[in-house]
């Protein structure tokens, strides 16, 4: 464990922050080729994300960023799909939930699911005001807990020096 973890003894586990949402994609889901629309399954990633959030922060947080959401498979009509979401990363105020999205095909339910998608969004954690708030330590449990730790890490590094290569080329 990093001293970041070892200092917080009022954090939560890993497993803590873990949900999954489930729901059978449906006609009114379907874009103009047939395929459920991207932007369902983004708001369905929010979601999930969002109670990820919400449940390791003990109470209201807001999307601030998507960092990332890839899209690696089309998702049909009556494919029943899976959003399973956990903290991988907090700051003082922010934290980093991954999401994988997975779909059984209606029509081949004995088949694996397939991953459909993978996405990483940044919340904080916010007061009854809309302040931000302090968020509780994330506390990984297994190695995968930790290389999702130190990954998140790398892509907050990632967007600070985007924002600050960004607002220094616009200072001219």
């Amino acid at each position: 464990m990093t001293e970041h973890l070892s200092a917080a003894p009022t954090g939560k586990p890993t497993s803590y922050s873990r949900v999954t949402l489930s729901k059978i994609m449906t006609a009114v889901d379907v874009n103009l080729y047939g395929t459920v629309h991207g932007g369902v399954l983004m708001k369905f990633v929010d979601d999930v994300a969002g109670a990820a959030a919400a449940r390791h922060s003990g109470g209201t947080a807001v999307t601030a960023a998507i960092d990332e959401i890839v899209f690696s498979e089309a998702v049909r009509v009556g494919d029943l799909v899976h959003a399973h979401a956990q903290v991988n990363w907090t700051g003082q105020t922010s934290m980093e939930v991954g999401v994988r999205v997975v779909a059984e095909r209606w029509d081949s339910a004995e088949d694996a699911p397939m991953r459909v998608a993978t996405a990483y969004l940044v919340f904080v954690g916010v007061d009854v005001g809309g302040a931000p708030r302090s968020v509780r330590p994330v506390l990984p449990e297994t190695p995968e807990d930790e290389r999702r730790y130190r990954e998140a890490e790398i892509r907050r590094e990632h967007r600070l020096a985007r924002r600050k290569a960004i607002l220094a080329h616009r200072a001219g």
